[in-house]
Parts: structure tokens; sequence; C-alpha cells
């Protein structure tokens, strides 16, 4: 009876001991203290999400199956050779407005004048790449130039 008493009262002992170890240094978790808020500046926010112009006209527009979803193809003219970085953007975060899902036609003018070297230097292409689940819910795709649109449906 005196061996199970002395043991349990070593054990909560040690166990009391605990409680003081938990704030001091000696613990790994308490080495870099407590978190704190700091309030910072965030400066100018810009509300300009791409500065790059619609293409002056759509010439073509097409919609190609693939195993996993659909591509919308989209060809555009430029008024000048060098217009680069296309991209066809997806209007509403690319979710479609009552079964029609708009892309806007961007590309990227030349920084220096580019030397003409026919029409084909003012033909740009883009792609837009549709998977199955949003392709379920469109039934018509709008591409929007400067211009003019082009639209594809099903």
């Amino acid at each position: 009876m005196r061996l199970p008493f002395v043991a349990l009262l070593i054990t909560a002992l040690a166990v009391s001991g605990c409680g003081s170890i938990r704030d001091s240094r000696i613990n790994p978790r308490n080495w870099f203290g407590d978190s704190q808020e700091e309030v910072r500046d965030l400066g100018p926010v810009s509300t300009v999400v791409d500065n790059r112009p619609l293409v002056a006209q759509v010439s073509a527009l097409s919609i190609e199956r693939t195993s996993s979803g659909a591509l919308v193809r989209a060809e555009a003219v430029t008024p000048t050779a060098g217009w680069w970085d296309t991209e066809l953007i997806a209007e509403n975060h690319g979710r479609p407005q009552g079964g029609v899902l708009t892309l806007r036609f961007v590309a990227a003018a030349p920084r220096e004048p580019v030397p003409d070297a026919g029409v084909r230097s003012h033909t740009l292409v883009a792609v837009y790449t549709l998977p199955d689940a949003l392709l379920d819910t469109i039934a018509e795709v709008v591409v929007i130039g400067e211009t003019n649109s082009r639209r594809a449906r099903r």
C-alpha cells in the first residue's frame, strides 16, 4: 500500500511541475512569442487589370472539339504589323450569362514601327480553352473586337 502511494505522489508532483515549464524559456513553443497584428498601408491600388486594347477586327471564329472540352479559335486583323501578346479574355470571370460566354480579343500594340510584310503580318490568332464542365453551360460564344464581334452557336 505504501509503494503505490509513493508512486502516485511522485507522479502528481512531476505533472504539477509541467505547468511552470509551459511558460518558461526552455519550452521551444515559446521561443518566438505571441503574434502581433501589424497594419500596413497598401499604397495606391490599380483598377486596371489589362491595358491591352481590343483588336481592330475579328475576322474568323471557330470552336473545335477536343477530348477534354473545346478550343475557341479566333483570328483578327490589325491595322499594322507587329502586334503581339494576343489573348482571349473571358468577361464575368469566365461565367456564361444566359448561356452566352463573352470573350474580349486583346493584343499589345507594337513598341516600335515594324516593316509591313503583307496581309499575313496583320493577322493574329488566339485560343481559349473550354473544359467539358463549362461547355455544358454554354449555348453561344461571342468574341468582341473594336469594330465588330463574331458569334458561334451550338
